[in-house]
């Protein structure tokens, strides 16, 4: 019963925000606020919360799959310097090893995965060009994530559509579906509020860049592994600041200097790191 209250008040508190954005939308379609007419729907709601079903990324423990990667790129994973990996694999394919730099990588006997003391054990390192089943898997997981990229992407009938036109600072998201046809930027801190079963998904039709030293939050018990950052252009997280969530981005991931991230960085180009701490949520 408890528990079913606390859906129902969370229920009563998105469609609040939901009818409180749509009041200070600035024209007909719903620019800076809700959209309310839609077309044909692939917008499944949450079964276990709020929000939009969650977007999956496979089993945590299988290589083949998406959801046992931390960072997972295509062309090339670089690292200045420093970087703590924890929590999962990190991945690279179709590009080999050679294009993995900054990890001191050593290569296990079997030959089909490397380590680095920048990747905390049990983790492991993978590259197209090691032994075999490596390439096999790491071909299936990057088709797993190119999919939950487009699913991601291919959600409709948004709960916000260019909120802030495309500035979040200073913002409190409820759960549920966001569109932006522009830029998003966190030019100041950032909170992601929800209960541990809610879910949000962000569409960004451009780049995304969180500003230095400022902080993506969470509260009410809201989880980054149910946070999805769907980016078609590049992601830019800056020196010494804090991200949440899962990043699928279409181009590019950079973490400059210092900078952390509690979730995953999935990139269909490179991801480059400079003395990070990355955490699988």
């Amino acid at each position: 019963m408890r528990q079913s209250l606390d859906l129902l008040s969370r229920t009563v508190l998105l469609s609040s925000a939901v009818l409180l954005a749509a009041a200070c939308g600035s024209d007909s379609n719903g620019v800076d606020g809700a959209v309310t007419g839609a077309d044909a729907m692939h917008n499944p709601p949450n079964p276990m919360g709020l929000g939009p079903a969650p977007i999956d990324l496979g089993s945590p423990t299988d290589v083949a799959s998406s959801g046992s990667f931390v960072l997972l790129a295509k062309t090339g994973i670089t690292n200045v310097t420093g970087s703590s990996i924890s929590g999962g694999n990190l991945g690279l394919s179709p590009a080999a090893a050679s294009f993995i730099t900054g990890f001191s990588l050593v290569a296990d006997a079997s030959n089909v995965f490397s380590t680095s003391a920048s990747v905390v054990s049990p983790a492991k390192v993978y590259a197209s060009n090691f032994a075999s089943p490596t390439p096999s898997s790491l071909t299936t997981a990057v088709l797993a994530m190119e999919t939950a990229y487009t699913d991601a992407a291919g959600r409709t009938n948004p709960d916000f559509l260019n909120l802030g036109s495309g500035n979040l600072g200073g913002q409190t998201l409820a759960p549920g579906l966001y569109k932006w046809g522009t830029n998003v930027t966190i030019p100041t801190d950032v909170t992601i509020a929800g209960g541990a079963n809610d879910v949000w998904i962000f569409q960004i039709s451009n780049d995304l860049d969180l500003s230095s030293a400022k902080q993506v939050t969470l509260s009410g018990g809201a989880q980054a592994r149910h946070i999805f950052w769907q980016v078609a252009g590049g992601v830019t997280i800056h020196a010494s600041s804090h991200f949440e969530g899962i990043i699928l981005s279409k181009t590019a991931i950079t973490l400059q200097t210092t900078a952390s991230m509690h979730g995953r960085a999935f990139a269909q180009s490179l991801i480059a790191l400079d003395n990070n701490a990355v955490t699988a949520p």
